[in-house]
């Protein structure tokens, strides 16, 4: 099994162009990005993630943004869906990574656009995951929980990040059945690091968020587990530290107080190296023993 890790266009602020030479230089193994709007753009983006040898999760987003216009109807998620798959094929995708519907339907409704939208994706051939994410069906666990029951196809991206922020608390240590459902419905994951009160830590680096990064570490290595006890072959990450609200700023002057660039690429260089300890402990074990990580090594 091999790890591959992708840069996250919006996460970095880049240009889908931006983020391929990103990805080169920082030896990453793809991009993860919504797919241009322009012909001639997808031609160029395809030409040089082939001239670099780089994969493409292509992001999916419907209902207008990443926070989902709240009038938007099911039919224009899925009129948006159908538009942004078209484009994306330009760029054999390895995968889609789909923000589909919005929160507040019913439940009933939600289930029904999942599966006409899993219905369109198989006709492409290629896989798809649907990530848990703040205002849209898989906002928190129970819920998501309950689509995966009523959807068998349904696969995840877990941004557990997310659900951190609307539990209130480190919600997957609450449960470790319900983390292994997840991890046995997972098929990607977004590396950012949420805490009780909001989806992204000031730093990951930082002493006072250090039970936050080893939970999610955690979580992380019990979906490597269960992908590896399935036979992935590729296990993809993004990390997703990101702007919009999600950096924290210093009041008035709107000073970051981190870079951005500079934490994606500290958590991708952690990853690597948590991901040489969990293969290493499960060459020895049938079951990884638990782990005391040095998080700032």
């Amino acid at each position: 099994m091999k790890l591959a890790l992708f840069v996250s266009a919006w996460g970095n602020e880049l240009s889908i162009g931006d983020a391929i030479l990103h990805a080169r230089v920082q030896a990453m193994d793809g991009i993860e990005a919504p797919p241009p709007t322009s012909p001639s753009s997808r031609a160029a983006a395809a030409t040089h993630l082939d001239e670099y040898g780089l994969h493409y999760i292509a992001e999916i987003v419907t209902g207008g943004g990443y926070a989902p216009n709240p009038s938007a109807t099911a039919q224009q998620h899925l009129d948006d869906l159908d538009r942004q798959i078209e484009a994306a094929m330009d760029l054999r995708p390895l995968k889609f990574n789909c923000l589909l519907g919005i929160d507040a339907w019913a439940s009933s409704l939600q289930i029904d656009v999942f599966g006409k939208a899993l219905e369109r994706i198989a006709k492409t051939g290629t896989p798809a995951v649907f990530e848990t994410h703040r205002s849209r069906p898989t906002f928190n666990p129970w819920h998501t929980r309950d689509l995966l029951a009523a959807l068998p196809e349904l696969r995840l991206n877990c941004d557990f990040s997310h659900w951190c922020a609307v539990a209130e608390r480190l919600v997957m240590n609450d449960d470790p059945d319900l983390l292994r459902t997840f991890a046995e419905r997972c098929d990607h994951l977004h590396a950012r690091v949420g805490y009780e009160q909001g989806p992204q830590v000031p730093d990951p680096r930082a002493p006072e968020y250090a039970e936050a990064l080893t939970s999610h570490l955690n979580w992380w290595q019990t979906v490597w587990l269960a992908q590896q006890q399935r036979g992935t072959m590729l296990t993809t990450m993004t990390p997703e530290f990101g702007p919009d609200g999600y950096l924290h700023r210093i009041p008035f002057t709107g000073t970051p107080v981190a870079d951005l660039r500079e934490l994606n690429q500290w958590m991708a260089d952690n990853l690597r190296s948590q991901w040489t300890d969990f293969l290493g402990s499960t060459d020895r074990h049938t079951t990884p023993p638990p782990q005391s990580y040095d998080l700032h090594q």
